[in-house]
């Protein structure tokens, strides 16, 4: 009788066992996710740490580059609009004088001229043309920086040292330094044609107002 109570107190246990063992795996397989949660918290904190960046590179590549200074050909393209051949612009660099942008001009069929001036009043005067320094005129001082070409200088009150230092310092001028001197390209246009002139024959320019009676 005895042996028959202490196997029915025994069974219970035996049944209650596979729960327990049961309910521990699941706790086990509930808490072994937990470091992989971890591990997304680094990697979602690495994302954040790198977006800065990102921006930062996202602003650089927003600034706009500065602009460029006009190349040889733009300026060439603005003498000739004033009736300049671009292979006869000099300049010439004498201390206590200073280019009058004023005086920049059209010398003969395609040269140039331009004058400098001091504040004692002296004026230097430069002409660049097709020839020869031969016959250099009196009271100028001539250069033949190519051949085929001549630079005339001349002065107001300028001694002959002066001018023929001026005569040695000609050169071409960059296409930096035209930029300040040259009128704007909307400005810089080929000389306009008269339409008022009588189609044939000689006669006085019509000026009437179209429309008028």
């Amino acid at each position: 009788m005895g042996g028959m109570i202490r196997a029915a107190r025994a069974l219970p246990l035996l049944l209650v066992l596979p729960a327990l063992l049961t309910a521990c795996g699941t706790e086990k397989a509930r808490s072994g996710p937990e470091p992989a949660a971890a591990g997304s918290e680094s990697v979602a904190s690495g994302a954040a740490s790198a977006a800065p960046g990102s921006a930062h590179a996202a602003g650089g590549s927003s600034r706009e580059p500065a602009s460029a200074t006009p190349g040889r050909a733009e300026m060439d393209a603005r003498l000739r609009a004033l009736g300049i051949a671009p292979e006869l612009v000099y300049v010439t660099e004498v201390p206590g004088f200073t280019l009058a942008q004023q005086s920049i001009g059209v010398n003969g069929d395609d040269g140039f001229s331009v004058a400098y001036w001091a504040e004692n009043g002296a004026v230097l005067h430069l002409y660049a043309e097709r020839g020869s320094a031969v016959d250099c005129p009196q009271d100028h001082v001539c250069r033949a920086p190519v051949k085929g070409q001549v630079v005339r200088l001349y002065g107001e009150k300028v001694g002959p040292d002066v001018l023929r230092r001026a005569a040695d310092a000609i050169r071409r001028p960059t296409p930096g330094e035209l930029v300040p001197l040259l009128p704007s390209p909307r400005t810089a246009t080929a000389p306009v044609q008269r339409g008022d002139l009588p189609p044939n024959g000689e006669g006085a320019p019509d000026n009437s107002v179209p429309g008028s009676s």
